[in-house]
């Protein structure tokens, strides 16, 4: 009997997406930020100057080689869009402005050898603190309106929709985990010494860390799920197109079904990775040191991310089976 389920499709994936058009004013900002990421990173080996145990140019180099890939990546999403171009071009100028605000308070305050973040120490400190944060909510909020916009446009198969749109999602929770650092601790409660809100837990910022990240290496470090958060955006993507290349060689992964199930499975794994991050530094457990719950927890993901994939592999397995009775 001849069955009438559609036969899989199993060409290698070609491009769905319309021609590039960049959002102009967000790949200036990431021109501009590659320049002070240079200059971070030579005046970091000449300066002697330490901030919080860091290099007081350390953190303008990081911060500013998050901006050019974050900014990049939203110029590239921005332009791919059918509909709704002139919101999410408006969006797109926002997010400049805010990440323009937000570095020239924290290279203004390296310069001067003082802290950005949680600073209240001086009226001037407590202002910017105020401006930065400001700055940093409506970037939230333009985000996520572009997000919601890549709902209503074509982004190619059904993969790379998956991959791009999960990936926005994500970054925008992975920007709001940076919330949880604005709240003082119960040390700062009894004495705040003019610093409001911390990186660290169970420790005070400033102790030993990983180079250059600064991130705690005895205690929970609440940047590590903000960071690894806000990147969704292109690991996500990355992920996709690492399995659009490897179907050239492999032929099941030229079904674009089965490339969707993975692509899901990319992000889902991703998603449980943040929430383990967050719930680990949550703890005060540091990176380089995990315990028993979180290795724990590792491991049950790592083997839900291969079961899964087992399965939609299996599925295809099955759909070309009916295809060809």
């Amino acid at each position: 009997m001849t069955s009438t389920v559609d036969p899989p499709v199993l060409s290698a994936p070609t491009s769905g997406l319309q021609p590039v058009r960049w959002h102009r004013p967000l790949v200036y900002i990431a021109v501009l930020m590659s320049v002070m990421a240079a200059f971070a990173l030579v005046a970091r080996f000449i300066s002697p100057i330490e901030i919080g145990g860091l290099n007081q140019w350390d953190k303008p180099l990081k911060f500013a080689l998050s901006i050019v890939v974050y900014s990049i990546a939203w110029s590239w999403l921005i332009g791919q869009l059918q509909r709704f171009r002139r919101t999410a071009w408006v969006a797109g100028a926002v997010i400049v402005v805010t990440l323009l605000i937000e570095m020239v308070i924290i290279v203004g305050a390296a310069a001067f050898g003082t802290t950005s973040h949680f600073n209240v120490s001086t009226p001037l400190a407590v202002a910017a603190l105020s401006l930065m944060g400001a700055a940093v909510s409506v970037l939230w909020i333009a985000s996520l309106l572009v997000s919601v916009l890549l709902f209503f446009s074509h982004l190619g198969d059904a993969a790379r929709t998956v991959a791009i749109r999960s990936g926005a999602i994500l970054s925008v929770v992975g920007l709001a985990l940076g919330y949880l650092m604005t709240g003082p601790t119960s040390a700062q409660l009894a004495d705040p010494q003019g610093v409001v809100g911390a990186h660290t837990v169970g420790l005070p910022d400033g102790g030993p860390g990983l180079a250059v990240l600064g991130w705690s290496t005895e205690g929970g470090d609440l940047r590590i799920p903000h960071f690894v958060g806000m990147h969704a955006l292109q690991v996500i993507p990355i992920a996709l197109i690492v399995l659009e290349l490897l179907s050239r060689r492999i032929v099941i992964l030229r079904d674009v079904t089965t490339r969707a199930g993975l692509a899901w499975i990319v992000a889902a794994t991703y998603a449980g990775a943040m929430g383990l991050l967050t719930w680990q530094a949550l703890r005060g457990e540091s990176i380089v040191d995990p315990g028993g719950q979180t290795v724990a927890g590792a491991l049950i993901l790592a083997c839900a991310a291969l079961a899964a994939s087992g399965l939609v592999l299996r599925a295809h397995r099955i759909r070309v089976e009916r295809a060809v009775r």
